[in-house]
């Protein structure tokens, strides 16, 4: 029972949030028989692929990477040079005013002072203290535009680091998705050889079974003819009762099961999906504590961070590069034109602007905001450096505790596998001896729960082994 509980467990925990409704891997819901349904037969591997087709933790990581892309091209993009066109009129019902000194009473008076010429009065002329004001309107009704601007970046620090940066983003995000995917092949290879190692013990679960019913069998035939009693007709029928019990609630467990992989690896749960892997012992021993050599840039985690570390010294180098002047070429070319109503094809002149220009921004002093930028990215590479060296220990700890569970695990299901052989000839014998009339249903009965209990620490014992071996392959980055 205690391996019943590991499948729910596990099943629980790969497929995040797990439905209870209970069904064989091939059967149908009534409410979905219209629904088209797929069969599949496949190995962990073809697991792996559907499950990167099909995983929206895997699709949205990859989705990521391509966000990037386009990022990527946003940044290309603010190097290149831009081009803008413009097409305007306006429309002025009342034409502005301007107000402004009168400068033709001042010129007129100007000129007579200067001449000397004299008033009616025999006296000179001379300007009085205030002119006044000219309000005129000065314009058009209609006016209209089009032209063309061109702006360039000659040199932005921030820029061209950005520009610097782009490959370092792509692969941050394709380290990012490569972590998330050894987390998904992770679940999926648990679940999937928890459920080939399922299969082993409802092979043992009917042998029993069938070894039971006939000891019914044969006692019920016994007690008929007087040679036992029934209460041993009655103790081999509770131990059959719990066998099939146990067979049910196994096969309900295997089957949660087989919906997690299905949710894990983004299959319809209407599909049908036949495991075509086996697990032996010698696959589960195969050679690995022999090649039991590592480097901590073998762990993606740990190559995520590097990308981390890369990606925060562009930053450091960005806010640096603030400090350095900023310069940009801008140039515009128009058509003007001015009328009195709105004619503006065939009809009078466009008159022509052109300008080129060059502008330079020089940082002087900004309160210090610039320092205190450098500084917080300096702070946040020194962050991932902490990060690193901490990840380095959990590192070293996760691989000398992976192997060490590996070889206990290695050694305890050999130690199981001997001691289930035992069992079951010790049952054997039991059950020879009662046949010939030498021993009683209470020692068969003991035998075979003894072969039951050794039967279950078997498979735990594979299974631990199975959950051993991936999670020191993963431990010293080596998960295939």
């Amino acid at each position: 029972m205690q391996y019943l509980k590991r499948i729910g467990t596990v099943c629980l925990f790969s497929a995040t949030a797990f439905m209870s409704v209970a069904q064989s891997p091939q059967a149908v819901p009534a409410s979905q028989t219209s629904q088209e349904t797929a069969y599949h037969e496949f190995s962990v591997q073809q697991c792996v692929e559907y499950a990167r087709k099909n995983n929206v933790q895997v699709k949205n990581a990859l989705i990521d990477y391509k966000i990037q892309q386009q990022t990527n091209r946003g940044i290309t993009a603010t190097a290149l040079p831009q081009v803008n066109g413009s097409v305007g009129t306006n429309f002025f019902p009342n034409v502005p005013v301007q107000v402004f000194p009168n400068f033709i009473a001042m010129g007129t008076y100007g000129v007579l002072e200067h001449e000397g010429v004299k008033n009616g009065s025999g006296q000179p002329i001379t300007s009085p203290a205030d002119f006044g004001y000219i309000s005129a309107a000065f314009g058009t009704k209609w006016n209209a535009s089009a032209g063309v601007t061109l702006s360039q970046i000659l040199f932005d620090g921030q820029v061209f680091v950005g520009l610097q940066a782009r490959k370092a983003s792509l692969d941050y995000q394709m380290k990012n998705f490569e972590v998330t995917d050894e987390n998904i092949r992770t679940n999926i290879y648990k679940v999937y050889y928890q459920l080939v190692v399922s299969k082993t013990q409802m092979e043992q679960i009917d042998a029993n079974i069938t070894r039971t019913a006939k000891l019914y069998n044969d006692t019920k035939a016994m007690h008929a003819n007087g040679f036992t009693e029934q209460l041993d007709v009655d103790r081999a029928a509770v131990q059959l009762a719990n066998l099939e019990t146990q067979k049910l609630t196994t096969q309900r467990t295997i089957d949660n099961g087989y919906l997690g992989l299905k949710y894990l690896i983004g299959m319809p749960i209407q599909d049908s999906i036949v495991l075509t892997d086996k697990i032996t012992e010698d696959n589960i021993r195969k050679g690995l504590l022999e090649d039991s050599t590592f480097q901590y840039s073998d762990r993606k985690d740990y190559q995520l961070l590097e990308q981390v570390n890369i990606l925060n010294d562009y930053n450091v180098k960005r806010y640096k590069y603030m400090y350095l002047p900023s310069a940009n070429l801008t140039s515009q070319f128009a058509k003007q034109a001015y009328r009195g109503q709105f004619d503006f094809i065939g009809k009078g002149d466009w008159f022509t602007t052109w300008f080129i220009g060059l502008n330079i921004n020089i940082p002087i002093f900004d309160g210090m905001t610039k320092a205190a930028n450098v500084q917080k990215a300096k702070l946040q590479a020194e962050q991932t450096h902490n990060q690193m060296e901490y990840l380095k220990l959990n590192i070293d700890t996760d691989v000398e505790t992976a192997r060490n569970k590996f070889r206990a695990a290695i050694i305890t299901l050999e130690n199981q596998r001997n001691n289930m052989k035992l069992a079951e000839q010790v049952y054997n014998q039991s059950r020879k001896k009662y046949e010939a009339g030498l021993g009683s249903t209470t020692d068969i009965t003991n035998s075979q729960t003894d072969l039951i209990n050794a039967q279950t620490n078997f498979i735990n014992a594979l299974y631990d082994a199975v959950i051993a071996k991936i999670d020191y392959t993963k431990a010293i980055g080596k998960l295939p």
